[in-house]
């Protein structure tokens, strides 16, 4: 009796030990979490798979508006990896000491084109000087990333102030929060006609590319990548995943440029 006392009082004794402490760190799940432009989610997906597949490392995915992305890092938001779809977000959070020096790789390029929804009469346009895109939605909406923050967008009004379109259309404008937003409106004919990145044109089938901007008419589109500040350890083997050959090829399946050398 005595020393079935004595066991109960280890067992509660090992019991309350364990409660109060976390299982040692070789038995915890390895995960990073990457923040990644909209525009990016389904390559982005992809390689997170075949990352994980060959690590054991678990890699999780925001994807929103790479201005809010920003914002969120810059209030703390816990994001080891950080990829937009332009230049100056990435400069932005570099300019607040938010990204780990040296790290910083410009790794894709994008096209921005035009769509309507897969079963819309509008045809293929030819979009250069004086293109009048107020004309060709007639009443109905066009739909971009917000032109204030979102890189698309602001892709957009910048093209189609160049061309001469912009003063025309702009009150027929429906902002959406990022550019897969947007996507999706086009799509179930919320939105007669849209712009966007040729990538997301190619992922959504319910919308046809009725016509492609000019490049010059627009900043180069660009996907700089990123450690961020507090980024873990484990961090580098993934940016090393994204510059490497089999990340190309997942990137260039779904339309995008690779813009540099693979790394392996």
């Amino acid at each position: 009796m005595r020393n079935l006392s004595r066991l109960l009082i280890l067992s509660f004794s090992l019991l309350a030990f364990g409660a109060g402490h976390s299982a040692p760190a070789w038995t915890q799940e390895r995960t990073l979490t990457m923040f990644a432009a909209a525009s990016m989610k389904n390559a982005v997906d992809d390689i997170n798979a075949a990352f994980t597949k060959q690590s054991g490392i678990k890699v999780v995915s925001s994807y929103a508006a790479s201005s809010a992305l920003a914002k969120q890092i810059e209030n703390g938001a816990p994001a080891d990896v950080f990829a937009s779809a332009d230049l100056e977000w990435m400069n932005y959070v570099e300019g607040k000491r938010l990204i780990k020096d040296n790290t910083r790789v410009n790794l894709l390029g994008n096209r921005l084109v035009l769509i309507a929804p897969k079963d819309s009469k509008i045809g293929n346009v030819t979009i250069g000087q004086g293109f009048d895109l107020a004309k060709l939605v007639g009443d109905g909406k066009i739909t971009t990333g917000d032109v204030r923050a979102v890189p698309a967008g602001k892709y957009a009004k910048t093209a189609l102030e160049k061309l001469g379109s912009w003063q025309a259309a702009e009150s027929k404008f429906a902002m959406a929060e990022n550019v897969r937003a947007g996507l999706l409106w086009v799509a179930r004919g919320e939105a007669a006609l849209g712009i966007v990145y040729e990538t997301d044109a190619k992922v959504e089938s319910g919308v046809k590319i009725v016509g492609a901007f000019p490049p010059e008419s627009h900043p180069a589109i660009i996907y700089p990548v990123a450690l961020t500040a507090s980024a873990k350890p484990d961090a580098v083997q993934y940016l090393g995943f994204l510059r490497s050959q089999a990340a190309k090829n997942v990137f260039e399946k779904y339309g995008f440029t690779f813009l540099i050398r693979p790394t392996s």
